[in-house]
């Protein structure tokens, strides 16, 4: 339960909807008494006119009101039961008004919270954990969650409710008989401990495999044209039974588990029936109590009879959201690495300086950046271009404040990147990705997505368009700028995404523009224009650009070139042209890949 006491803050939010709840609970189990003393009365009535052939004086109705008849009588003890009937239910409807209500609303503020700290985390976070747990957590979990905030809640306040008064009420009338009813009631409490303890332990297990099984899926449908490519569908089918094998077998045992108190429940009320009517038999002739509180006592027993079999469905749904809080709460204890320092606005002029900054990768140990340096002031282009594996998007990374260097330095305009206004400095940059993500949304919100402090007009947005030279590819669409892309733009070509990502960095007009190789699934004509285009878009701008290709950075102010995290060479195309090394190596290769 100790995981289950982070909700105590939610619960205190709506105090109001609880302790109402707790109010029509008492009332309706209030009504839900009164109808057995009713029937006791009329049982005693009975026997009473049976035995003198006449109407008792000592009936509360009877004084209330005199009745000349037996049959009025009995019909007047009739309609006051269907209306005590009627106020539980209404009772009862206020109940679930008030705290089934409060479990939505905390579910609601539950996942909103969770879905805000998911944003909050770095980038490092999301490489450690895959997306079907991330989604289960805010899904499943939580609904787990609210079962236990709502339904869970409910029960148990009603049964305490209803055994206080009921138990009360019965001692009231003949203790003996009452100590006789409860006997099992122990035996009960040590079979709710010994089942709970393995209800928890198989519902860890349950989630355990269920986030397994979402992931399985949500893999599977992302990569649903790797899979048919290399005739995989058969491996997964396979996988996919063979998980959920698993997964049943796992559920099933939890069901088994939980199908034991069904029976059990069944048979201690069994027993305490039985024991009401031999024990109370037996008072009755003594002259202990009479005919009618035999009949109040069965009610009792049956009125105990769903909350006590409830008890174990409640443990369960106790067990399981106690499970899916741990998993919740392992998620929201964990603080990002990069925080945002300061609320104090920041305004990006354009200068970027590296000091020796070395960077290694925490998850995998390797060192993906040594002794960086160099700086690019406002207006400038720098490009930066090296093998694969050299470091390039590490550094477009950094420039972002993806990651924090493990040494060295980075300033933003003269001020540490760890010191200035995270928020405002990325609100000021167009980035294009290595690997743009296209939402399944129409191709014009797609770009306007770039925006931040306006919306475009549809002028904007067809300009942006025309910019990365992808308008002529989205005319030729049916419904054009209004066309529904599929998941991650997977109806689109390759070189498309990546020019609807260049029109996203560039409608806002931003102070900082960072290409990480986004022209790598472009024709060679293709690019030259997209260059000509950017080459009027980043005047006055400071221009980041990393590319494998020299011919996307010849034109840079200056360029870098990196291998193995090092920076190897430095200068303008034709200053490292003529130092005749590395990057006149590439040049020439290059030169004879597009010559053949």
């Amino acid at each position: 339960m100790k995981s289950l006491f982070y909700l105590n803050k939610y619960l205190l939010k709506y105090k109001y909807r609880l302790i109402f709840g707790l109010i029509f609970i008492v009332a309706s189990n209030l009504f839900a008494i009164y109808p057995a003393q009713i029937i006791r009365e009329a049982f005693d009535e009975v026997k009473y006119y049976l035995v003198h052939n006449s109407i008792s004086d000592t009936s509360f109705l009877q004084k209330f009101y005199h009745f000349n008849s037996f049959g009025s009588l009995l019909l007047a003890f009739g309609i006051l039961v269907i209306v005590l009937a009627l106020l539980k239910g209404l009772f009862t409807f206020l109940t679930r008004q008030t705290i089934i209500v409060m479990s939505r609303k905390i579910e609601y503020d539950l996942k909103n919270e969770i879905f805000a700290h998911y944003q909050d985390l770095d980038l490092l976070f999301y490489k450690q954990n895959n997306t079907g747990d991330l989604m289960n957590r805010i899904s499943e979990d939580v609904s787990k969650v609210r079962m236990y905030l709502g339904p869970g809640i409910m029960y148990s306040i009603n049964l305490i409710v209803l055994f206080a008064l009921v138990i009360t009420t019965m001692l009231s009338i003949n203790v003996k008989l009452t100590m006789y009813v409860l006997t099992p009631l122990p035996i009960l409490s040590v079979l709710i401990y010994i089942v709970s303890n393995r209800i928890n332990k198989q519902s860890m297990r349950v989630q355990k495999q269920q986030s397994g099984l979402s992931t399985l899926a949500q893999e599977t449908f992302s990569g649903i044209r790797v899979l048919k490519s290399f005739r995989k569908e058969e491996m997964i089918n396979e996988k996919m039974e063979n998980d959920s094998n698993a997964y049943k077998n796992l559920m099933m045992d939890l069901v088994k588990t939980q199908a034991l108190f069904q029976p059990l429940m069944i048979l201690l009320i069994g027993l305490s029936t039985i024991l009401t009517i031999y024990i109370g038999g037996k008072e009755a002739i003594a002259g202990n109590i009479t005919v009618g509180n035999i009949a109040e006592f069965v009610i009792y027993v049956n009125m105990l009879t769903w909350p006590v079999t409830a008890i174990g469905w409640v443990t369960s749904i106790i067990q399981r959201a106690a499970a899916s809080q741990e998993r919740i709460n392992e998620f929201l204890n964990t603080k990002p690495n990069i925080v945002n320092p300061t609320n104090k606005p920041f305004h990006f002029n354009g200068k970027i300086t590296f000091n020796n900054v070395s960077f290694t990768y925490p998850d995998s140990g390797i060192q993906a950046l040594k002794n960086i340096t160099f700086n690019v002031d406002k207006g400038e282009t720098l490009a930066i271009i090296g093998r694969t594996g050299s470091g390039k998007s590490t550094l477009a990374n950094l420039i972002m404040r993806m990651y924090d260097a493990d040494s060295g330095e980075i300033l933003i305009d003269n001020k540490p990147i760890t010191k200035i206004n995270l928020f405002d400095y990325r609100a000021s940059a167009g980035v294009v990705p290595q690997e743009v993500f296209l939402f399944s949304d129409t191709i014009a919100n797609n770009i306007a997505f770039g925006c931040t402090e306006f919306i475009p007009t549809q002028e904007q947005i067809e300009q942006a368009a025309k910019d990365a030279c992808v308008y002529d590819n989205i005319m030729q669409f049916p419904d054009k700028f209004n066309t529904m892309l599929g998941e991650r733009g997977v109806n689109l070509s390759g070189g498309q995404k990546q020019r609807i990502g260049i029109a996203r960095a560039i409608i806002k007009n931003p102070a900082l523009l960072l290409f990480d190789d986004c022209l790598s699934a472009v024709d060679t004509e293709t690019e030259e224009q997209i260059l000509h285009n950017l080459t009027r878009i980043m005047e006055g701008k400071t221009s980041i650009i990393i590319s494998h290709r020299i011919s996307s950075i010849k034109n840079a102010d200056k360029i870098i070139v990196l291998e193995n995290g090092e920076i190897v060479e430095q200068g303008t195309h034709q200053e490292l042209l003529a130092a005749r090394k590395q990057y006149f190596e590439l040049f020439q290769k290059q030169m004879n890949d597009e010559s053949y």
